[in-house]
């Protein structure tokens, strides 16, 4: 037999008074009287025909069968709440500051060339940037999402694909080139200066990792040891571009300079693809329209790449 409408208010209140144990505080928080409460309560019970709570001047408890009742309500009104607050939430102009914990590269790639379009569009936004270029915990650190490379992104992590599959690029100019001769396979890298990249947060000098793109997929791992090191990947790139040697960065960051013949790619067949940028949060639960505005946002930006 359905349950009759007209007992629904009744079923919430009864939840509240519950969590609460005590009708005043529930009252109080509803900002209702207490009498309305202590009536609900009292129609609820006569309905059911059933004690719902033990109650005395001093305390309130739970009978068995108010227990039962309220372990099938509080989820139900629970995920109620949340579904009207996200409907409601979503008819509101995202606004709020987002704070973002990224790698420089993503910022670069992904947030400042767009962000004056997001913005415009969403005028009630700021945008909170933290560069860090070692993986961090977005929750401690009270972060409201990060962007990092797929293989950094914790497990535990809802994330969402915000560029298209990515390889790496070992690329020089056309003079170096021209100087120098152009490498056949990462063995003839040992004849060439090859700039390397220092990791900000370990100091690790980044090492340039190779697939042969024969049947067997050899891994080569090779370290550069040219006349350069760098810890910022944009003065590697313009040392690139000066014809001061090699380097290797992701293949969307040189994407500009290898249109422009500015800069010229070798040894492509030795580069993997492998999964891009992750924009990822602690949960979809209860997502702010704010955070579901960006993703948005990254996820046209990402189809952008793709089709160009």
């Amino acid at each position: 037999m359905a349950l009759d409408p007209s007992l629904y208010p009744s079923l919430v209140w009864f939840v509240r008074i519950a969590q609460h144990s005590s009708i005043t505080k529930a009252a109080t928080e509803g900002e209702v009287s207490r009498a309305a409460l202590s009536q609900h309560l009292k129609s609820l019970e006569q309905q059911l025909n059933v004690r719902l709570l033990n109650r005395s001047t001093r305390s309130m408890s739970l009978t068995e069968e108010g227990q039962r009742l309220f372990n099938v309500l509080a989820p139900a009104i629970e995920s109620i709440d949340r579904a009207v607050g996200e409907a409601g939430e979503a008819q509101a102009e995202p606004s709020g500051v987002i704070r973002i914990d990224t790698s420089r590269v993503a910022a670069r790639l992904l947030l400042e060339p767009k962000m004056e379009v997001l913005l415009a569009r969403y005028p009630k936004l700021k945008l909170e940037l933290v560069m860090n270029d070692g993986f961090s915990n977005i929750i401690s650190s009270g972060m409201d999402v990060g962007i990092r490379l797929g293989e950094s992104v914790d497990e535990h992590m809802v994330a969402v694909p915000v560029t298209p599959l990515m390889s790496m690029a070992v690329v020089g100019s056309p003079e170096y080139f021209a100087k120098h001769g152009t490498p056949e396979t990462p063995d003839d890298l040992l004849k060439h200066n090859c700039l390397a990249y220092r990791f900000t947060s370990s100091g690790v000098i980044d090492r340039w990792s190779f697939t042969s793109p024969d049947v067997d997929k050899r891994t080569l791992v090779f370290e550069p040891k040219g006349n350069g090191v760098f810890n910022d990947d944009e003065s590697m790139l313009r040392a690139a571009l000066h014809g001061v040697g090699l380097v290797k960065h992701l293949d969307l960051c040189v994407q500009q300079h290898l249109a422009d013949k500015s800069l010229v790619r070798v040894l492509q067949s030795w580069c993997k693809p492998f999964p891009g940028f992750f924009l990822y949060v602690p949960s979809r639960a209860q997502m702010p329209a704010k955070i579901r505005v960006l993703i948005d946002f990254l996820i046209d930006q990402r189809d952008e790449f793709e089709s160009g």
